[in-house]
């Protein structure tokens, strides 16, 4: 099938002409495929992972070893999404040769960004999860959610969020149980 830029679009959620590689307090959201309960079970308010899910926590805590120039901050994994908040570090970014005349900022993700960060998490994570199960699940929805945490009311209400969201599944908009919000 032939690209046909009327048809095949998807239309960026990212702001524009923003560059994610840039220092900054970054909270993401990824959500399981279909908004399947594959990490474990809210028991009383607090998240009981199954393999699946310990095995997505440990991918998460490894991310630093993979990007030196990042910290990680508040996480949770709830039953069908996950929340965290990503530091990246100020550092030397290096020019893309992908970068043409026309744009400031290149096309595809770029190395060091926040998209490369998502990308190599749901990656390694997928093909552990898979290789667990000798299965092939699609574990994560297309995309990711993201927010650029911009001061430190912002972070302590993100962080906040984060922490107490095992706390409020019931009521959470990704809970299954929900009926999804119409626009």
């Amino acid at each position: 099938m032939n690209y046909d830029p009327e048809k095949h679009h998807r239309r960026s959620i990212r702001l524009k002409g923003y560059d994610y590689r840039q220092a900054g307090f970054y909270y993401v959201t990824i959500c399981c495929y279909q908004r399947q309960c594959l990490f474990g079970e809210i028991v009383n308010g607090v998240m009981q992972p199954n393999l699946i899910g310990q095995t997505v926590v440990a991918v998460w805590n490894r991310l630093t070893q993979h990007f030196p120039f990042i910290e990680l901050d508040a996480f949770v994994l709830m039953p069908n999404h996950v929340h965290g908040i990503i530091v990246i570090e100020e550092r030397e970014i290096k020019l893309d040769p992908q970068v043409n005349s026309n744009s400031s900022l290149p096309q595809g993700t770029q190395s060091g960004s926040l998209g490369a960060i998502i990308k190599n998490f749901k990656s390694v994570s997928k093909r552990r999860i898979n290789r667990l199960n000798k299965n092939k699940l699609t574990i994560w929805q297309r995309g990711y959610h993201d927010k650029i945490i911009r001061n430190e009311e912002a972070y302590e209400n993100i962080r906040r969020y984060i922490l107490e969201n095992p706390l409020k599944w019931d009521e959470d908009e990704e809970n299954p149980i929900n009926p999804p919000k119409i626009l």
